[in-house]
């Protein structure tokens, strides 16, 4: 069993810190063993709730299983023209319990590894570690990791959403089918899309989701659902619980960039989508690896051609905000079900890329990629 050392001044001193214990943090820490350890979090997995997803393959869908609310193996994308419909044989659109998750990983802290339910103040940082308060008591550590979320700029490309779990006065229709973008709503601000994830017959996360610069109003999200749910003949029996979230499309800085940043803070999150669990899942445990061998670098989280070919995803939507709709649908149509799992996972295949960007209005991009 590794515990924390005294120093000759008194301070506990650990091999390794994380400040932050949300999905990079605490899924780092639950990986480690044979050293010592804490991670640093003021909150509870409860006050941190909220719907993360990805596409899971069977043996993440097997080691998800305890906090997963919902899993498809149908999706749609739809506008005003057309449907499409995906269904794979290898993935499930997956939607996870944030609770549920983060409970799970502080409950698998191996011995050594201490949590501490506190905010880190008065970083210090020597080299790659350096020393912190928390609770009143300070704390040195010889390598430090930071995962606290980044900051970014006023008017960079984000996506925002509000979204509602609600319960329906009635059967809804298809339940085993995720809605992942319906564009029949408003597109006058920006690209804009409901987003449905029905857990049963008559239980379901709606969302209004949004890709620009500007955030709306609470109001402005809340009457997009409404409408939507009314024009679906959906009648709501109860709301269960509402979230809110805007997540960066674009660069982002990290609160401390003296220290090893992972997850968020690291570019981890997919520029042209917003999905970062799955990248975030894979950096991590690469850099478990590395610190039971000894290595402590944090690997990229995200390949930088893939980072090249989002930006100018992301410049054809700001220059021309009005292909927007055109150009996810043109995706969707181009793939299989298992080839668009891949290709917003991250790891589509030459042939995956060939066939999108042959749908793709060649002009724009063109555009965008000979812009400095």
């Amino acid at each position: 069993m590794s515990t924390l050392n005294k120093q000759p001044t008194g301070i506990p001193e650990a091999d390794l810190a994380i400040i932050g214990g949300g999905s990079a943090g605490i899924s780092l820490a639950s990986q480690l063993y044979g050293l010592s350890a804490v991670i640093i979090e003021p909150k509870t997995p409860a006050e941190r709730d909220c719907s993360w997803a990805l596409w899971a393959n069977a043996e993440q869908q097997k080691q998800l299983a305890p906090c997963t609310k919902g899993r498809w193996k149908q999706w749609r994308l739809i506008d005003h023209q057309r449907e499409i419909i995906h269904r794979s044989d290898q993935y499930s659109y997956t939607s996870l319990s944030a609770a549920q998750y983060l409970s799970q990983c502080e409950n698998n802290l191996a011995d050594g590894i201490e949590l501490i339910r506190a905010s880190a103040e008065n970083i210090q940082v020597r080299g790659n570690g350096g020393s912190f308060t928390a609770a009143g008591q300070t704390y040195s550590a010889a390598q430090l990791y930071d995962s606290r979320p980044p900051t970014m700029a006023d008017n960079c490309l984000k996506q925002h959403f509000l979204g509602l779990e609600i319960r329906t006065k009635s059967p809804i229709e298809n339940p085993e089918i995720a809605t992942l973008m319906d564009f029949r709503v408003d597109q006058s601000r920006g690209l804009h899309f409901i987003y449905v994830l029905p857990f049963s017959d008559d239980l379901l996360l709606i969302e209004s989701t949004m890709i620009s610069r500007t955030i709306e109003d609470k109001n402005w999200y809340l009457n997009a659902i409404h409408q939507w749910l009314e024009q679906q003949n959906i009648e709501p029996l109860e709301t269960i619980s509402q979230e809110q979230g805007v997540i960066p499309m674009d660069r982002v800085e990290p609160i401390d960039a003296g220290i090893a940043n992972i997850g968020a803070a690291s570019g981890a999150v997919r520029l042209s989508s917003g999905y970062a669990f799955t990248n975030i899942q894979a950096q991590v445990s690469a850099l478990a690896r590395g610190i039971r061998g000894g290595q402590y670098e944090v690997p990229e989280p995200i390949a930088p051609s893939l980072i090249r070919m989002d930006k100018i995803f992301n410049a054809v939507l700001l220059a021309e905000p009005e292909l927007g709709v055109s150009v996810m649908m043109s995706t969707a149509s181009a793939l299989d079900a298992n080839g668009f799992a891949r290709f917003m996972l991250g790891s589509a295949s030459l042939l995956d890329w060939a066939r999108v960007i042959m749908a793709m209005p060649k002009l724009p991009f063109l555009k965008q990629v000979f812009t400095p």
